[in-house]
């Protein structure tokens, strides 16, 4: 079986090819620049260091390697994507669109059709039980990373395999450290792939400006101080507004008059819903519930890339799905990808975007 294995530099796509090797299989490596170190301001991405350290693992376990670009992909399918998001107050996640379109995209559409499974270090694993095939949670449950893949299709699905599936990442950074590799101290990655090491705010200043405008405590009216642009801000972020006596979380956006709503906490319904509205969803191979799936089935689901699960039901409702939480959420922002997982919490079944539409 010919294999590619898409390895960044960290210690777990490292040790996703110590164990392809010791299966007999030898993957061929591919190191995939989509770093924005060449944009003029931007602090460099550190892909020496990763590409020296990739390099190590190809020489290691005898592997053909290459180092692709697909930085213009990136550019117009993920950053594109994410400026324009944030310039509409929504609140988009790169690393699900990067996953979908990129690594398991244009990786594809360019050099994939050599292979027959693409490997990555991503928490993961597929059940393929004849006639099915689905993306299913790994053992780590703190570091299941399905939240991030729910977006791809049943063809990306059909050709990706996850060696990590089995183990926990304590076991990972041990198996790492076993086999001398130069990863296996190396801290996990943060932040936003592109970004390299500028920070999220400093990224979207560049690309969006800044404007100022109140910030207004939601049950009162009053105006508690300024911010310098809707677009920084989240539904439910707690820190960063530059607020005394909080916690303050932010609960709404006024778009059209540039206005950050906050609250203490106090008002339930400011703070937490249980109805969320989805638009544009998707099943990643099929519904496994037929006509149950409206209405009738619970589901499991999360808003953001969390170790828990919340519990609900689907409806439809004026062209959109109506998700139907048991328990309030917190931090439910128009944009972020709600995915839904079967009720024993092993399969990831589809994702959808939260609306803009009912859900201000």
């Amino acid at each position: 079986m010919k294999v590619a294995a898409l390895v960044s530099g960290g210690v777990d796509s490292s040790v996703s090819v110590h164990l392809l090797k010791e299966s007999g299989i030898t993957p061929h490596i591919f190191y995939i620049k989509i770093g924005m170190e060449d944009e003029p301001g931007f602090v460099h991405c550190p892909s020496e260091e990763d590409i020296e350290i990739v390099a190590f693992l190809a020489r290691k376990y005898a592997c053909p390697f290459d180092v692709i670009s697909l930085q213009e992909e990136y550019w117009e399918r993920v950053i594109d994507y994410t400026i324009q998001s944030v310039r509409k107050g929504l609140t988009p996640n790169p690393d699900v669109m990067c996953n979908k379109l990129i690594k398991f995209g244009s990786f594809n559409d360019k050099y994939g059709h050599e292979f027959d499974r693409i490997a990555t270090g991503h928490y993961a694993d597929v059940e393929r039980d004849d006639p099915g095939l689905f993306l299913k949670t790994c053992r780590d449950n703190h570091k299941d990373q399905t939240y991030f893949l729910a977006g791809i299709s049943s063809e990306q699905l059909a050709r990706l395999h996850f060696p990590l599936a089995a183990y926990l990442k304590r076991e990972v950074r041990q198996m790492a450290a076993d086999a001398r590799l130069p990863s296996a101290g190396r801290p996990d990655s943060q932040g936003i792939c592109f970004l390299g090491k500028i920070n999220y705010a400093e990224f979207i200043r560049r690309y969006v400006g800044e404007k100022e405008g109140p910030i207004v405590e939601h049950e009162t009216g009053r105006i508690l101080g300024k911010h310098r642009g809707y677009w920084f801000h989240t539904i439910g972020q707690r820190k960063g507004l530059g607020l005394s006596q909080g916690p303050w979380i932010v609960v709404r956006k006024n778009i059209p008059e540039n206005t950050l709503y906050v609250s203490h906490g106090y008002d339930p319904l400011a703070v937490y819903r249980k109805s969320i509205y989805i638009k544009d969803f998707q099943f990643i191979t099929e519904n496994p519930f037929g006509e149950e799936f409206i209405g009738k089935t619970a589901l499991t689901f999360k808003i953001r890339h969390t170790p828990s699960f919340s519990s609900g039901r689907i409806y439809k409702e004026n062209g959109l799905l109506r998700l139907e939480s048991e328990q309030g959420i917190h931090g439910v922002a128009p944009g972020q990808f709600a995915v839904i997982y079967d009720p024993a919490m092993k399969l990831c079944l589809g994702s959808g975007v939260i609306s803009e539409e009912n859900n201000d």
